[in-house]
């Protein structure tokens, strides 16, 4: 590799960010690349606003730059609009079915479980380390989450559970069950707000380019990991994704909710 690509893969040559200040200018012009454009700019208005705070808190670089890279503002900023979301909470959530020991929605049939980001991988670990060498949920169906109960179909992690779980809502439980057995019910789906949480963690890779490792991880993988009593980092490594998941996590969100309002 020649001195000039191995700069441009590491950023090197361009001005690097002194302060959270300087990292808005840049995050100006990133992108969410899959979400579409409205998400993009929701997402880019929210880390705004982020940087804004942490410039006016000095807050080291370092903090937001690990914080941007490892999700921990994506579940903020994802919270935040979750918050926004219930002041006017839309059907799913008022009429929603689900139920503690119901567990469809934790039948992970795609066998990932879904995109989370370095700081949810783990809470959701250390959450389930203890449980390490205890039947799972698996023993209730083979393509459960390893985070249930496999008596009770409860999650053992409920309050360290990712944003896609708490994000995923019904208004049928049936059509939660045909859809785990490949069907297509509708009536089940995850909330707009995730598509922002998804649409913050892709604009934050962009920005941190040259800056920091932005990665997203299998919530599945992670779980089971976890349960087997693999160390962290060795179910961090096992569990990471490559680039273009979070991309296309992304696009999946925004084509649920394009379809949702079609």
């Amino acid at each position: 590799m020649s001195p000039r690509s191995d700069r441009r893969r590491s950023g090197a040559g361009a001005k690097r960010p002194a302060t959270p200040a300087d990292l808005a200018a840049r995050a100006a012009k990133a992108r969410a690349t899959g979400a579409g454009r409205a998400a993009e700019d929701r997402a880019r208005r929210m880390v705004a606003a982020y940087l804004q705070t942490a410039a006016s808190h000095d807050l080291p670089l370092a903090r937001v730059v690990g914080e941007l890279a490892d999700g921990t503002a994506a579940l903020r900023l994802g919270e935040a609009a979750h918050d926004m979301l219930m002041h006017a909470p839309p059907p799913v959530v008022t009429q929603a079915a689900c139920r503690d020991g119901c567990a469809f929605c934790c039948l992970l049939i795609g066998g990932d479980g879904g995109t989370i980001t370095e700081a949810e991988a783990i809470r959701l670990h250390d959450a389930l380390s203890p449980l390490a060498g205890q039947p799972d949920g698996r023993a209730w169906h083979p393509s459960a989450c390893a985070a249930l109960d496999p008596d009770s179909r409860s999650c053992r992690a409920y309050d360290a559970r990712p944003t896609i779980c708490r994000s995923f809502m019904s208004t049928d439980a049936e059509a939660c069950r045909i859809n785990a057995e490949g069907g297509a019910a509708e009536g089940a789906g995850l909330l707009g707000s995730h598509l922002d949480y998804l649409a913050v963690q892709a604009l934050a890779r962009d920005l941190l380019k040259g800056l920091a490792r932005v990665s997203t991880y299998s919530m599945a993988r992670i779980a089971a990991g976890a349960v087997a009593g693999e160390p962290r980092d060795d179910s961090l490594a096992a569990a990471r994704h490559k680039p273009r998941a979070l991309e296309d996590a992304c696009r999946d969100a925004a084509k649920a909710m394009a379809g949702r309002r079609g």
